[in-house]
């Protein structure tokens, strides 16, 4: 256990036995068990004795501070061996953390005023109260937290009282303690709580610690009696609204991947909301006095303090990791705190997945009980009930059964609707079908009653048919999913999909929990269906308004991460649970074996456009085969679209949607016209004729040189519109000439970066390495050799946001790429303090995968690099094939957050593949290294 710097035992101090926290904040542990008082209040009060009458009073509380300085050290020390020996007793630490800081606070304040101050007999006006509030006046504080004071008098603040506050200001600030403080009156805080929701709620949490106690009770009746009693609505509203703008600052997300403990959706402030206004309408001492005012069953109760332990715990870690105030859960900390938690390894996921797992059910429960605790408060009219969207809108008639309850869906009677199990499904039917939310009653109704959802109802006909409306027949459906996968009917419904609930893929690729996504995908698909995403996605807009199996498509979206989070592939896994599934949900043999098929192979097309050249003949052909008919092919095509915008909010770019169009475009021909169709003569002839025709200014003669100057992959693997920037390049080239042009193509979300120049083993490592100089991505890059020697090399290329450079950035990138290819800045050199990894992603795993492919293309063997990304890999990659002889015709990059899959075409220095198994073993050895050897400079930074 490591512990803070400053926690050393006190000099001659007595070895005590380990520190047990309790499960109970309120009471966590013997004040004597960290600290004791009464020895530290005789060994200042000796010290003091035995100044010189000359000292001055900053030496006097010098003095103070230095015994007060080892106690806290010595307190410190025992709550971090206590909470490393039990690192989810967190209800304990932060109790012990708060009684720890009232004792140093006591003793300060008893030394102010009795030795540094002495006022032998003081007035009514001389009279002090020393209160905690906000969190230190819950008595929870994180080992870091703030320690927020109120200096409490009965009228203007005396000479006497400002020397004291002083004085113990100054004590507690050389203890390094993050002090918080007002002085103020009663007349003052009854006047400011009146006008501030902020200073209310910290005078709400107030907290007597030591000082005159008549003031402090003083305070507690007139703010009850004079404003909490008649304002409760009001307060209920402000801190309702002040929820809804810290979560929008914060995302508006239950499952952001670095979500903040504190303040994020589902976190400790959404809990102490709840216990605030509890406090403000009963005066609750605790959150347990929710119960006894009908806020909460005993089992929320339990269900609240569950989550309450788990953030605090998660809080805690993050504190003493971070020597500081933490309340981030970063990808970094969420390694360590996993770690300290007590998570492992094991059924082929990491510890910090199976731990942020935890940590967002605890998140949903969260929302959960807040839904209850509102509609609670809604019954007793203390809160306004919700003025939801189109409610003045005529709304669909409820069925026999419901009704409408502050404006929600509920339920006649709970006796008979559970008598009837189907009603658990219908209730969420007949939410779509009216457009009202369901109302909390309902819910905790359902949560209750999840046990009758059991195998003879999944297999009822009627059963299936209605969750098949909930996606098919109503619009929207990511709303009742979304709800029944929070209450834990999806689940119920579907037990295959209960192990992916929640469940964090640790990677800062996707942006969502599994079951998440899955509801983010189905949406996606939703809304294109109503037409929303027309310009986004008009391939797939196109296919859905021709018409497809419906059906078939959601429940393959519904399925297709179903098999993640075990050590096998989760497609395969997948596939084999969707074969199961399927049958249950009510499909015909014809639509599981389609929705099989599409699960298994649900990678296959994002895979093929992304990190293959699909320009090239035998990639299409390969795909066509898989795909077989046109009838997949779009099915397909659609679900790869939602797929890939489920991922995150700014995954899904112009690039993806040209790569995907062309592959369907290509591969619909081949299922159309036959796979000896997709031929390279006649792609060839196709190329050249439209060359001719977008040159028609030309001669015929330099027409011929142009057509006749390259080979046939030049004339395969670009468009027209590049074909016509490298003739123009070319037209004229001196020798020694190198010409570049650089021209944003918004339509590709890149910029095309084109180079002519005389060919020479290594060019495509140069230019990568220019490019990597000024911060460029490479996502796709083609080079080609001309008959008479020339290289042809167009990469397209997008900034650190993923978009097109600016054209007001293109001089300084043609700058730095023409002095890299002149040799006056070295690649290699340059990028040394550029080439790291950014902190916060140095704990993922990416482990490093390199295949050889001869059979993907006709003439070239396909490299396939799977590994960490960082800004000069590229270059170390093709740098190492260039001294291996390796020629690189094309090199197609994916990007998935810090992972990256580049694919190079290359062949010999003969022309050949490599086919011998001693040489790509040896190649294979010589990337390994590169990679190894940029990663551990990376790790340098």
């Amino acid at each position: 256990m490591i512990l803070p710097k400053e926690a050393s035992a006190v000099p001659g101090s007595e070895p005590r036995p380990p520190l047990i926290l309790s499960d109970d904040n309120r009471n966590p542990c013997a004040s004597e068990e960290l600290i004791d008082v009464a020895a530290l209040r005789a060994a200042i009060l000796a010290d003091l004795a035995g100044a010189a009458p000359t000292v001055d009073a900053p030496a006097l509380r010098g003095l103070v501070v230095r015994h007060l300085a080892q106690a806290q050290a010595q307190g410190n020390a025992r709550l971090a061996e206590a909470f490393g020996a039990a690192p989810r007793a967190a209800r304990g630490l932060v109790g012990a953390q708060s009684l720890l800081t009232d004792l140093l606070v006591g003793v300060a304040f008893e030394m102010a005023t009795t030795q540094l101050h002495p006022v032998p007999v003081p007035t009514m006006a001389e009279r002090l109260s020393v209160l905690a509030v906000g969190g230190y006046g819950r008595a929870e504080m994180a080992p870091q937290s703030d320690v927020d004071l109120l200096f409490l008098t009965p009228w203007k603040i005396t000479p006497w009282a400002e020397s004291v506050i002083e004085s113990m200001l100054y004590m507690l600030w050389d203890l390094r303690l993050k002090v918080g403080h007002a002085s103020r009156t009663i007349k003052d805080c009854l006047r400011l709580a009146q006008e501030d929701m902020t200073i209310r709620t910290a005078l709400l949490e107030k907290r007597f610690i030591t000082g005159d106690r008549g003031l402090a009770e003083e305070l507690h009746l007139l703010l009850h009696r004079d404003l909490f009693a008649t304002s409760a609505p009001q307060f209920i509203e402000a801190k309702l609204a002040e929820r809804t703008e810290r979560h929008r600052k914060q995302g508006g997300q239950r499952y952001m991947l670095e979500p903040n403990v504190k303040e994020g959706k589902g976190g400790l402030r959404d809990l102490q909301t709840l216990y605030w206004i509890g406090k403000y309408l009963h005066g609750s001492e605790s959150a347990a006095g929710l119960v006894q005012h009908g806020l909460f069953s005993p089992e929320e109760y339990y269900r609240f303090r569950a989550a309450e332990t788990f953030l605090w715990s998660v809080r805690c870690h993050l504190h003493y990791i971070a020597g500081r105030a933490m309340d981030q859960l970063t990808f970094d900390m969420q390694v360590e705190v996993a770690e300290r938690m007590g998570y492992e390894d094991g059924l082929g996921r990491r510890a910090v997945e199976h731990f942020m797992q935890d940590y967002f059910r605890h998140a949903t429960r969260v929302g959960e009980l807040t839904r209850i605790f509102l509609t609670a408060l809604e019954a007793r009219h203390v809160k306004k009930a919700p003025l939801l969207e189109g409610i003045l809108k005529r709304r669909r008639k409820v069925r026999t059964g419901y009704k409408v309850l502050h404006g929600r869906l509920t339920v006649n009677d709970p006796v008979d609707f559970v008598a009837d199990k189907l009603n658990l499904l219908r209730l969420f039917d007949e939410g779509l079908r009216t457009g009202l939310l369901i109302h909390p009653d309902a819910m905790r109704l359902v949560t209750a009653n999840l046990h009758l959802i059991d195998d003879e109802m999944r297999q009822t006909p009627e059963a299936q048919h209605i969750f098949l409306d909930l996606m098919l027949r109503h619009g929207n459906p990511e709303r009742a999913l979304r709800r029944m996968n929070e209450l834990g009917v999806l689940s119920a419904f579907i037990p295959e999909f209960e192990p992916i609930v929640a469940m964090m893929q640790f990677n800062v690729y996707h942006h969502y929990t599994v079951d998440e996504h899955i509801i983010q995908c189905i949406s996606i698909l939703d809304r294109i269906e109503r037409g929303e995403l027309v310009e986004e996605h008009p391939l797939s807009s196109g296919i859905l308004k021709a018409g497809v199996n419906r059906k078939v498509l959601y429940v393959a979206l519904l399925l297709h991460d179903i098999g993640k989070g075990r050590p096998e592939d989760h497609a395969i896994l997948g596939a084999q649970i969707a074969r199961r599934v399927a049958p249950r949900l009510g499909l015909n043999a014809e639509d599981c074996e389609t929705v099989e098929w599409l699960v298994r192979y649900h990678l296959l097309m994002s895979d093929t456009a992304q990190k293959r050249d699909i320009a090239d003949p035998r990639t299409v052909r390969s795909f066509a085969r898989m795909v077989a008919s046109r009838k997949r092919l779009d099915l397909l095509t659609v679900l790869t679209v939602c797929d890939i915008r489920g991922v995150g909010p700014n995954t899904w770019n112009n690039w993806k949607a040209t790569l995907l169009r062309q592959l369907h475009r290509a591969t619909a021909d081949a299922l159309e016209n036959g796979l000896e169709a997709v031929s390279r003569s006649m792609r060839e002839n196709e190329a050249k004729r439209a060359l001719r025709e977008a040159l028609s200014d030309w001669t015929r003669g330099e027409l011929k040189a142009e057509t006749d100057r390259h080979y046939g992959p030049y004339w395969q693997g670009l468009p027209t519109e590049t074909h016509v920037v490298f003739a123009r390049l070319l037209r004229g080239i001196g020798t020694d000439e190198v010409r570049i042009d650089l021209h944003p193509e918004e339509g590709h979300d890149a910029t095309r970066a084109a180079f002519v120049l005389e060919d020479h083993p290594g060019i495509f490592s140069r230019l990568a390495g220019a490019l990597a100089l000024v911060g460029a991505n490479v996502v796709d890059a083609r080079t080609y050799t001309s008959k008479d020697g020339y290289a042809t090399a167009v990469f397209w290329i997008q900034d650190t946001d993923g978009h097109p450079y600016e054209v007001s950035r293109l001089p300084r990138l043609r700058s730095m790429i023409e002095r890299t290819l002149k040799g006056e800045v070295v690649a290699r050199e340059a990028l040394k303090d550029r080439d790291k990894v950014k902190k916060r992603e140095r704990a993922f795993r990416f482990p490093t995968t390199i295949t050889f492919d001869n059979e993907g293309s006709d003439i070239y063997t396909i490299v396939e690099v799977d590994t960490r990304d960082r800004p000069g890999l590229l270059y170390d990659l093709t740098r190492t094939l260039a001294a291996n002889n390796i020629y690189i015709a094309s090199a197609v990059i994916a990007t998935f957050g810090a992972q990256v899959v580049d694919s190079f075409y290359v062949k010999d220095a003969f022309g050949l593949k490599l086919h011998q198994k001693t040489r790509q073993e040896s190649l294979e050895k010589k990337l390994r290294q590169a990679i190894a050897e940029g990663a551990e400079r990376a790790k340098q930074g």
